[in-house]
Parts: structure tokens; C-alpha cells; sequence
């Protein structure tokens, strides 16, 4: 952002000594200094009030009637928002400056977690979800003591000579301690995407959860200007139609009297005409 102009830098740019932001009848960038072109300008008193606010404490010399270029409304915004971070949570990370980013420019910011591990799932990944899907299954449960309990059930009924794995079920043993050392690092495999999803999810919730406060707070801001705005429009209707009310009783009052004059003047006449029309009639 360039610095602000002053009203020095503001006449070498062609102002006139009272202030004028215009050169030529085309509006002068109040920041910049540079002509803007036709359509390409906006007046501060029609910026939002948060981003009117800002951009006073950030160039002290602007006034309400001064222009911007529109095209830098959008960095504006961007920065004010990035302050506004900063003045709550000191230090930004990249994921607040990606929320700031997203409000600037309008895009939506809600991410698919499951879509995401979808597209980069390998096939190890799927065989041990699958695994530890299956693992921690009733049907695994019920299959594998079924099997533990068919093993040492045929071992103990045959006879000693056609067992091949007698009592203490070594072999049993060595089968069970192979499948829990293969077993158990497929798990943690398993166990360590789901972790990586999860915090991928709690990041993209509290981008979410960032970004509709801010923009729940910028919403605020947008009804409290139309409501002072509304304000100030029916203030004046009022102004004007009291005005016109006042007028209007003036006139009334200037006019009756004359009325009343005339009338006044007319009644001795009308008197003095009864007066005869009654006579003549009595003679």
C-alpha cells in the first residue's frame, strides 16, 4: 500500500487550494494520487464502515468526499481484516491468513476431509483400514475364538499320536504371536491416518468457525450502517416535511386575514341594501 497523501502531495497533483478531488471532472485516487478512470472510482462515505474506519486511522488526511480505485478494495479489506486478527490473536498463523484470503476474494473455504485421504490413499492405506476394520469386528471376534476353540478341541480329543500340536498348544502360541506382530503395526498404520483426518477436520472446523465470526461481524457492521443510513434519510424526510408543513401554515395564516378584511368591508353595504329592500317593502 502506498502512503497516504498529503494535501501538499494532493495540489502538486493538480487540486485546487481548497481540496478538490477532482482534475478535469475525473476523480483523483485520495491514496495513490493517480486519476482514476470513469466507473473505476468509489467515494469513502460509501465504503463499509469498518473499512471506512480503517482506512481513517490508516491515512488520517482522507475526507468523506475523497475517491479510491476499486480495485483496491478487495487489498483493503484483506489488510483490515489481517489487523483486525492480529489486534486479537497477536501472531498470525497460515491458516488465519488463509481465512483473511478467503473473505478478500470471495471463495468458499469448506474442505471434504474424506475426499481429500481419498485421492492420495494408496493401496497399503485401503489394506489397513480394511484390517483394522475387520480387527475390531464382532464377526473377526466370534470367527477367531471359534478357531482358537476347534484347535485346542482337536488336539485334545485325537489321539496322541495323530496330534500335531498337544498340550500347551505351542504351535498355537507361535500362530498367535505372528498374527499379533503383523497385526498390530497394520493398526497403528490404520490408526495414525484416521489422527491425521481428524486434525485435517478440526483445522478445516476451526477455519470455518473463523470465518463466519468475522463474517457475522462484518454482516453486524453492513446493518448498523443502513440502519443509521435509514436513519438519516427519514430524519430528513421529517426535516422537509415539517418545513413544507410550517410554509404551509404560513400562507393560511397570511391569507385569512384578508378574507375576514373584506368581508367586513362588504357588511355595511349589505346592511344598508336590507335596510332599503325593507323599507320598500313596508311602503
Amino acid at each position: 500500500m502506498n502512503a497516504p497523501v498529503t494535501h501538499t502531495a494532493r495540489a502538486s497533483t493538480g487540486r485546487s487550494p481548497k481540496g478538490s478531488n477532482l482534475i478535469a471532472n475525473r476523480p483523483i485516487d485520495a491514496v495513490s494520487g493517480v486519476l482514476l478512470r470513469p466507473g473505476h472510482e468509489c467515494r469513502i462515505d460509501e465504503l463499509r464502515p469498518g473499512l471506512a474506519d480503517y482506512l481513517r486511522r490508516r491515512y488520517p488526511s482522507l475526507r468523506p468526499d475523497d475517491y479510491i480505485d476499486k480495485a483496491s478494495i478487495e487489498e483493503l479489506r484483506r489488510q483490515s481484516i489481517l489487523d483486525l486478527l492480529r489486534e486479537d490473536r497477536g501472531e498470525l498463523t497460515s491458516i488465519e491468513n488463509e481465512v483473511a484470503e478467503s473473505i478478500a476474494s470471495r471463495e468458499t473455504l469448506t474442505e471434504n476431509p474424506e475426499t481429500e485421504f481419498d485421492d492420495r490413499e494408496s493401496l497399503g492405506s485401503r489394506v489397513a483400514d480394511l484390517v483394522a476394520d475387520f480387527g475390531g469386528s464382532w464377526p473377526f471376534i466370534i470367527g477367531f475364538g471359534g478357531f482358537l476353540a476347534l484347535w485346542m478341541i482337536f488336539n485334545t480329543l485325537i489321539g496322541p499320536r495323530d496330534v500335531f500340536d498337544a498340550y500347551p498348544f505351542v504351535l498355537l502360541n507361535l500362530v498367535l504371536s505372528t498374527i499379533a506382530a503383523f497385526q498390530a503395526p497394520v493398526i497403528m498404520m490404520s490408526q495414525r491416518r484416521q489422527e491425521a483426518k481428524d486434525r485435517l477436520r478440526s483445522t478445516n472446523d476451526y477455519k470455518v468457525n473463523l470465518k463466519a465470526e468475522l463474517e457475522i461481524r462484518r454482516l453486524h457492521e453492513k446493518v448498523d450502517h443502513l440502519i443509521q443510513k435509514q436513519r438519516r434519510s427519514l430524519d430528513l424526510a421529517e426535516r422537509r416535511e415539517t418545513k413544507s408543513n410550517v410554509g404551509v401554515a404560513g400562507k393560511v395564516h397570511r391569507v385569512k386575514p384578508a378574507r375576514v378584511t373584506s368581508s367586513k368591508a362588504r357588511s355595511p353595504s349589505l346592511r344598508r341594501s336590507i335596510t332599503v329592500s325593507r323599507t320598500e317593502l313596508t311602503q
